[in-house]
């Protein structure tokens, strides 16, 4: 019997969720076992090259290419798990929220202490920013959300591992809490 496939990808963030992926230590090993990764950065497979079990999003939607991007992810995915702040909220990408985009590329690119050429990038092969940072949800259906920045290892190795057993995705508040 085929593996359960498993696929992963990243947006707006830092790649924190990714790492604590990577943090499950040597229970990756169990988790090869237990599937095989399709899309991912971890093994840097750019395309799906078939519909997945589960996929995991991280990081908050900022631009056209995000958007296509996750609607990929959703359309090729049987269940979708938002990773993290920055898919669950926007996280810290979506500071740029509080102000108006016109003035963030203003200062970034013509006032900016930095700034020598003073002109806003215009090369069609650059993404088009969007007028805010949203979470994933806002954009595509999710299943569910591990919360954190990032979320741990624990919560993550829980998580697949449930879904994978046919479990429900029940972590107790210990796993989840933040303060």
């Amino acid at each position: 019997m085929a593996k359960p496939l498993v696929a992963t990808g990243h947006f707006t963030g830092c790649f924190g969720c990714h790492m604590s992926i990577l943090d499950i230590d040597e229970r990756i090993l169990d988790l090869v076992e237990l599937v095989e990764f399709d899309k991912s950065p971890i093994n840097d497979i750019k395309r799906f090259s078939r519909p997945v079990d589960i996929g995991l999003v991280e990081g908050g939607v900022s631009n056209d290419e995000n958007v296509e991007f996750l609607r990929m992810f959703r359309e090729n995915c049987k269940i979708l798990i938002a990773l993290g702040a920055c898919a669950v909220t926007g996280g810290v990408p979506s500071i740029r929220n509080t102000v108006p985009l016109r003035e963030c590329l203003q200062e970034a690119f013509i006032d900016g202490p930095t700034v020598v050429d003073g002109k806003i990038p215009d090369d069609p092969d650059i993404p088009i920013l969007l007028d805010k940072v949203y979470p994933c949800h806002e954009v595509v259906k999710i299943d569910y959300f591990l919360p954190g920045c990032p979320p741990s290892a624990d919560v993550i190795w829980a998580a697949l591992t449930a879904l994978l057993s046919g479990k429900p995705l029940d972590l107790p508040y210990e796993m989840v809490k933040y303060d």
